[in-house]
């Protein structure tokens, strides 16, 4: 878009005189004439929207439980040019003791192998999973769980995770990640380990960047 800063066109002023001091820098020995002139601003191309829209925190749509399919929740549609996600759990619950299960995927659907994933209690119990990123260690169907992970690119496609999570019982569990998928990731499911327990109370979210 063309910008025109308008003022007197036309105008002369001689050199040291008056409305030209010395000091001024249209010069000292020539006579200098204003004209208008015409600024045009920068096209900002689809690679420059894509690059501040990387910088921006998006937040999905919030799912409360029950979900519409009982076993998990599904964020789907993520931008390819995604780098960090967070998955979000307030006072989430399910219907007995499968410890929850955070697994990721790309146009060819959600992976479930191939992870290396630990988490552990404040009290030292722990366990390790190769079927999603754990998000907890030792679930119960009495408490609700509130907590975030984070799911980072590293490099090319491969995505390491880590997080705190804990329920109103007084229990915390850490937890640390890898996968590696076949593609760009665009979606992120939140399951159990048995994948058959309900959710049944409690809302998931989660952020982009």
């Amino acid at each position: 878009m063309a910008t025109t800063i308008s003022g007197t066109a036309g105008v002369t002023f001689p050199a040291g005189g008056v409305g030209n001091p010395a000091s001024a820098v249209v010069g000292l020995t020539d006579t200098q004439t204003l004209t208008n002139k015409t600024l045009t601003s920068p096209t900002i191309t689809g690679a420059a929207v894509s690059s501040m829209a990387s910088s921006v925190i998006t937040s999905g749509t919030a799912q409360t439980a029950p979900p519409a399919t009982p076993q998990y929740f599904d964020f789907t549609s993520i931008p390819s040019w995604v780098k960090r996600i967070t998955v979000m759990f307030s006072g989430v619950s399910t219907n007995s003791t499968s410890n929850y299960l955070i697994q990721i995927g790309d146009s060819g659907g959600i992976e479930n192998t191939g992870y290396t994933s630990v988490a552990q209690t404040d009290g030292g119990s722990s366990g390790v999973l190769t079927t999603g990123f754990a998000v907890l260690y030792a679930a119960t169907a009495a408490s609700l769980h509130y907590g975030r992970i984070e799911i980072s690119l590293i490099t090319g496609t491969t995505w390491v995770a880590s997080g705190v999570a804990g329920n109103n019982g007084g229990n915390v569990s850490a937890m640390y990640g890898n996968k590696s998928l076949s593609d760009v990731l665009d979606r992120v499911r939140i399951t159990t380990v048995n994948g058959t327990d309900t959710f049944d109370a409690g809302t998931i979210n989660i952020m982009y960047e």
